[in-house]
């Protein structure tokens, strides 16, 4: 197999992903921190003029379909669409959805956020698999190194996105902010389609059954549950924007907390029961158990960011540059700029240290990232002291923060996402990765429905409440890694030869 490699040695259809992405997550990161900031903000100022436990409720059931919709977004794709296809239909209903959060109605708000989340489950999960399907089995070490490149991709966007969007929401309109983000992924989607050529035959076509009646019956089967599915779906919207039915979205949100929850104990109490597992097939499992919980906890923390986090950096955070306010929204790209910087530096430490036989366990990594992001909420409740003396904040405060937490996703995130595929046995890698998955939408709900607690008034009338609040998540995240470090030996123990 040969390759047009134009793109720092790799094949063209990397860059045809590369840039796909980018703008993809310029649109996703730019929009979510104005997201929360329009939702709260007062009609005065042409913002929806919500309180915050709903706006928190929003924006975690937003952030957890986010996740939780890659699951049937990357299972119809492999069915059905194809990878190319997905992405270029998750491209198109992510465009329509940020179009129509820049019309002024609530209506089309809530209609967009819904496409978006469709859109993102399609697009999410099969770009990052096209990557993989550029290059042949023999060109590993090159396909890591591809791997490498798309992620720099994803953070460019990530540190991009913010400075444009939250610029012309905050400062200008907030539609024009949501405009802005239905503009960058349109630019995307043709870039895509002009481009599609360079992928070759990668994600044309979907997998197919050997025999042709069965793929025909599949397939049949499949778009006749999806057209149900799109009408239902369609119904409910209906009756939603006409307001025959309302929901109430912190009475919704809690109660898929509870569901998310019970859904994850019982699958794996389903593994544990059902799959006739060997020993050390539970002992890894357990292991992944373990992960899942660790995980969970620190996207509670994590996606903080994008709502009390960014609600901090608008009402307590002194902005003032050069004479001028920035908007609170660009703490959203120092996560993406910092991850720029030091993902090269840690995969150079892990390296340099397992030369020496130096490099620490999974589970001290993991526990090392909840630990970096208690102290991060540590920080935070020393910049809370501050406030209640009655003064703004140094935005250094918001930047060492967002230091502390980045580091600890470098950590924690890609050690675990390879965990994952090392420890699950081979029949169910791709369940206990969709598992791995519902973690991070778990944790997207968590936060967004903690951000509720930072009620304005409240904080007014209490004035130890937002101390109380960080000091809640340091003191979750430092026990929780307190407590992956004392289960270290049992895991490496059940871990056997994976590290």
């Amino acid at each position: 197999m040969t390759f047009d490699k134009s793109f720092f040695g790799h094949p063209r259809g990397l860059a045809t992903l590369f840039f796909t992405e980018m703008w993809e997550r310029m649109s996703f990161y730019g929009m979510r921190g104005l997201l929360f900031l329009f939702m709260v903000g007062t009609v005065e100022t042409g913002g929806m003029g919500l309180s915050e436990r709903t706006s928190g409720a929003i924006y975690g059931l937003y952030t957890m379909l986010v996740y939780l919709l890659s699951l049937p977004g990357g299972w119809l794709a492999d069915r059905l669409f194809g990878l190319r296809n997905a992405v270029f239909y998750g491209g198109c209903i992510i465009t329509v959805g940020h179009l129509c959060l820049a019309l002024p109605f609530a209506e089309t708000f809530f209609l967009g956020l819904f496409l978006i989340t469709i859109g993102t489950g399609f697009l999410k999960p099969n770009v990052s698999s096209l990557v993989g399907e550029l290059y042949p089995p023999q060109e590993q070490a090159k396909r890591d190194s591809g791997f490498y490149i798309f992620f720099m991709g994803i953070n460019l966007g990530g540190f991009l996105g913010p400075l444009i969007i939250s610029y012309l929401g905050e400062n200008i309109d907030w539609h024009y902010g949501f405009a802005a983000a239905g503009v960058g992924m349109f630019i995307g989607v043709i870039q895509y389609k002009l481009t599609e050529k360079h992928l070759g035959a990668a994600g044309k076509e979907p997998s197919r059954l050997p025999d042709a009646k069965a793929q025909e019956g599949r397939e049949k089967g499949i778009r006749t549950a999806l057209w149900i599915t799109v009408s239902l779906l369609a119904v409910l919207v209906v009756l939603l924007m006409t307001k025959v039915i309302t929901i109430d979205p912190v009475v919704l949100a809690r109660g898929s907390a509870y569901v998310l929850g019970a859904g994850a104990l019982l699958y794996f109490i389903y593994v544990f029961t059902f799959e006739d597992l060997t020993k050390d097939e539970k002992q890894k499992v357990g292991v992944i158990l373990v992960f899942f919980l660790a995980t969970f906890a620190f996207y509670a923390g994590y996606e903080g960011q994008g709502s009390s986090l960014t609600l901090f950096a608008e009402r307590y955070t002194d902005r003032i540059l050069f004479g001028n306010e920035f908007p609170a929204g660009w703490f959203i790209s120092v996560s993406s700029a910092f991850v720029l910087i030091f993902v090269p530096v840690f995969a150079w430490l892990w390296l340099k240290l397992d030369a020496i036989n130096r490099n620490p366990s999974t589970t001290i990594k993991m526990s090392l990232g909840l630990i970096l992001m208690g102290l991060g909420y540590v920080t935070m409740m020393v910049a809370s002291y501050f406030v209640i003396g009655g003064s703004k904040v140094s935005p250094m405060w918001l930047v060492l923060t967002y230091l502390l937490h980045t580091l600890g996703e470098i950590c924690l995130y890609p050690i675990g996402l390879s965990a994952v595929t090392k420890l699950a046995p081979q029949r169910l890698v791709g369940q206990m990765m969709g598992v791995f998955f519902m973690a991070l939408a778990f944790g997207n709900l968590s936060a967004g429905i903690f951000a509720g607690n930072f009620d304005d008034t409240a904080i007014a009338a209490d004035t130890q409440l937002m101390i109380n609040l960080f000091k809640t998540v340091a003191i979750v995240m430092l026990a929780a890694g307190a407590i992956v470090i004392f289960l270290n030996r049992p895991l490496k123990k059940w871990m056997g030869e994976i590290r």
